[in-house]
């Protein structure tokens, strides 16, 4: 078993600097252009999977890398350029994960190189599971996917919201109800291959912010795929449902869950990377900015503002490295450790980003300073991949033992 450390070795700080001198270099001048369009970024992805940053071969390295930090770092990184076009490049993961996490050897082979395309045809992919009446709560979703024994494929029915690359993705990884009797439990994954007919892109959304990321709803409306699509394979889903009929409470894991619970850490990281920005450019300006004959930081009120941010970023990357640590050795989740870091991690960047503008006072409210736009990117932090209550709820119940509802 690796042992936990905080200090990263050679292979995970080469990663790092690299990811820096790209998120410095290529994301960072091009983020507030892109934040403006409310357009993917198609350009920055290529650039990235010409690096090989955007690769399957990538991610898969620092999923599988035996510190459990490698994941952690390159969100961080990314993110500190920038969060809509580091959502952009990574949102694809979510799907990938969604694979890894429910689907066979053969599925993952299939399909998550599909997901990413090659650096001269790029590609991206979604994860869709929230619908218009069911959020955080997964046992409401109404897409429905009904089995057709005679030609084996699977029909899916319904309408996807907030779906991270919804309608511009190459595959689409869709969580359905295959027996709405049994609520969250008679629930599975499906990939939706490339140019299948019935599914289209809904209304696309305009965001408060990770605005280069897009965002929009997928409709399903007679979408047949085949058999091999349902991740796990029939025989296991059925298994899993007989179980969940004869009230075995033990019956695995919800397929969404599965995705979520893995990808936590992940999106932790990527909220420190915002916070850590915002927080670099006002201690920088609090060292410049000269007030009453002197740099604002030489007040203590500034200075301690500045102080309390460091120490939350700090502690939030501990509960994340923490959290990662424990998922790369198979240790379990006893006390919700990947929801507090989650948690944690969100709150610090909302948190944090308001306090850099504070500090850069009238100039942080305009967009001539990049921290307005951090502090919008932040405010998705306490609401997707689990909303904060959400997370608190997960914690108190791991905690307690207890059904707190």
């Amino acid at each position: 078993m690796s042992t936990f450390s905080l200090d990263p070795g050679p292979d995970q700080i080469a990663v790092r600097d690299w990811l820096h001198g790209f998120a410095a270099d290529v994301v960072r001048p091009a983020a507030a252009e892109w934040d403006e369009r409310e357009e993917t970024p198609w350009p920055i992805i290529q650039e990235a999977a010409k690096l090989g940053i955007y690769s399957l071969d990538f991610y898969a390295q620092q999923y599988f890398d035996p510190s459990g930090v490698g994941i952690p770092i390159a969100m961080e990184e990314l993110f500190w350029g920038d969060a809509g076009i580091g959502l952009s490049i990574v949102g694809t993961t979510l799907a990938a994960v969604a694979v890894l996490a429910n689907g066979t050897d053969e599925q993952i082979g299939t399909w998550a190189p599909q997901m990413f395309g090659t650096p001269d045809d790029v590609k991206v992919a979604a994860f869709c599971s929230s619908e218009p009446d069911a959020g955080s709560d997964v046992s409401a979703l109404r897409t429905r996917a009904v089995y057709e024994e005679a030609t084996d494929e699977w029909v899916l029915n319904g309408t996807k919201t907030w779906a991270t690359n919804g309608g511009i993705a190459a595959v689409h990884v869709v969580v359905a109800t295959v027996d709405p009797a049994l609520g969250a439990r008679g629930q599975a994954s499906f990939v939706v291959p490339p140019g299948t007919p019935g599914l289209s892109q809904g209304q696309k959304f305009k965001k408060h912010g990770i605005r280069a990321s897009h965002t929009a709803e997928v409709v399903l409306d007679g979408v047949r795929v085949p058999g091999h699509c349902l991740l796990g394979g029939k025989e296991k889903l059925d298994e899993r449902l007989a179980r969940a009929r004869e009230g075995v409470r033990k019956s695995g894991r919800n397929a969404a869950m599965a995705t979520f619970e893995a990808s936590r850490p992940a999106v932790g990281a990527q909220a420190i990377g915002i916070a850590r920005a915002a927080y670099e450019v006002a201690l920088d300006y609090a060292k410049t900015r000269v007030q009453f004959g002197r740099p604002i930081i030489d007040n203590q009120g500034v200075a301690f503002q500045l102080a309390d941010m460091k120490t939350r970023i700090d502690a939030a990357r501990l509960l994340v490295w923490r959290a990662s640590w424990m998922a790369a050795t198979n240790q379990p989740f006893t006390s919700a450790e990947g929801s507090m870091s989650k948690l944690y991690a969100g709150e610090t960047a909302k948190w944090v980003t308001a306090q850099a503008m504070q500090i850069l006072g009238g100039n942080g409210f305009t967009r001539e300073y990049p921290v307005e736009r951090m502090h919008r990117d932040s405010a998705i932090y306490s609401i997707f991949e689990g909303t904060s209550e959400i997370q608190r709820l997960v914690i108190a119940r791991a905690v307690s033992g207890l059904p707190i509802r």
